[in-house]
């Protein structure tokens, strides 16, 4: 076939590959492995903090659901404990010190709407 005064021959296209660009593309080989393990070790140390997270969330609720049992059985048997009623005075104190800023913050802005 000859095509513009040139000979073509059938078969592939393009420049064959020396043995420098044999080198350059195994080397970018190695380079893309070696950053594809490293994304893969972070990868893995981000998912074993994760685990371990969860599990240290898992293990403080298993220590809160058994304070709450052992709390229900003392109320099944008359007693009420200590931790409760310091939640009941703190939740009365809190409620009053709520209500005493609502009236503060409703005196403000009475103050301020009658200020033209």
């Amino acid at each position: 076939q000859v095509v513009g005064g040139k000979v073509k021959k059938p078969g592939k296209r393009g420049r064959k590959p020396s043995k420098i660009d044999l080198k350059a593309k195994l080397e970018r080989s190695r380079q893309s492995a070696r950053e594809c393990r490293a994304r893969k070790k972070l990868r893995y140390q981000y998912l074993e903090e994760l685990v371990s997270s969860r599990e240290r969330a898992i293990c403080a609720l298993r220590e809160e659901l058994e304070m709450y049992k052992q709390w229900c059985m003392a109320m099944d048997q008359g007693k009420i404990p200590s931790e409760i009623k310091a939640l009941l005075t703190g939740e009365e104190q809190g409620k009053a010190q709520q209500n005493s800023i609502k009236l503060v913050r409703a005196g403000k802005t009475e103050a301020n709407s009658s200020n033209p």
